[in-house]
């Protein structure tokens, strides 16, 4: 497959993006029915169910084969807990607070990759990860009159979702990425169910139908993220990530009639620009290692 699809893959991330905007937006309206724990398993049996009927159908019980099975049963509980705590937060916080405050993760994979990956850490990056930091401040106004503890909980789901990442850096070269996904969708469905009898509601038809329709597309927007990082350079779609910030904008509006506010368009542009400037940064070692080491460029 061509990595040399740039409109092509940005059109797949956008799409993926949208997906998940989508599972946020319908999981929001039943966190008043549904403990987040159970949101979050019913999701996982769904894409396991997709995931893992598509592959076996095919019949590739190959891809159950793996180099870290530590790490690839460890990483799905990551993303479980990450997904869980944006859940919890929906249930108090908009959709646009939530996400935003969700947005530092890349930041605290800065701070983990130092003592987890063992990577040196300058001070630009640090600076940017207290600049994030202070985009969260200025969201969530702690002591103010819409300080909420569950801002705290999406907070706890942005490190979470890092440690997801981190774990997935240490994956990149050790297993297929198809294997990868196929245990991250069967391990969600493990680590959920180890909780989910502690917070059991019986799901109703419209629950599982729900279930369903999160679980279909959480299994699409995974497909397009590798479709679209198949087809062009991560560098180069890192960026676009921010764009979920306008999904669950205009979707908050519609299906709840929430408008972000100045604190939360102040914070998140705050967050999205200490995103930004990693990554400029990051290119720019890129350029110099390649200009240094024009050798290693070679295709």
């Amino acid at each position: 497959m061509s990595t040399n699809q740039p409109n092509l893959a940005i059109v797949y991330l956008l799409a993926s993006i949208g997906l998940i905007s989508l599972v946020d937006t319908v999981s929001k309206f039943y966190t008043r029915e549904l403990h987040a724990i159970m949101l979050v398993w019913g999701y996982f049996i769904a894409m396991a169910t997709f995931v893992a009927g598509f592959f076996f159908l095919q019949g590739r019980f190959d891809l159950l084969s793996c180099n870290r099975p530590g790490l690839q049963i460890a990483r799905p509980g990551f993303l479980s807990g990450s997904i869980a705590c944006l859940f919890v937060s929906l249930t108090y916080l908009p959709i646009a607070e939530a996400t935003a405050i969700g947005f530092t993760a890349p930041l605290f994979i800065i701070a983990l990759s130092v003592p987890v990956l063992g990577e040196r850490v300058g001070w630009h990056r640090w600076l940017a990860v207290l600049v994030g930091l202070a985009g969260v401040l200025v969201i969530v106004r702690p002591g103010g009159s819409v300080w909420h503890w569950s801002a705290a909980i999406a907070l706890l789901g942005a490190v979470s979702f890092a440690c997801f990442q981190i774990v997935t850096r240490m994956l990149a070269d050790q297993d297929r990425h198809q294997t990868t996904l196929l245990y991250t969708a069967i391990g969600g469905v493990g680590w959920t169910s180890l909780l989910v009898p502690f917070f059991w509601t019986t799901p109703s038809s419209t629950h599982i139908i729900m279930f369903a329709a999160i679980g279909a597309m959480g299994a699409g927007a995974h497909f397009f993220l590798l479709q679209a990082f198949a087809r062009a350079e991560a560098s180069l779609l890192a960026p676009f990530n921010y764009s979920k910030l306008i999904w669950v904008t205009v979707l908050g509006y519609l299906a709840f009639g929430d408008l972000p506010g100045f604190d939360t368009i102040v914070g998140s542009t705050i967050i999205a620009a200490a995103g930004l400037y990693v990554l400029y940064r990051e290119n720019l070692r890129a350029k110099s290692t390649v200009a240094e080491f024009p050798s290693r460029n070679v295709s």
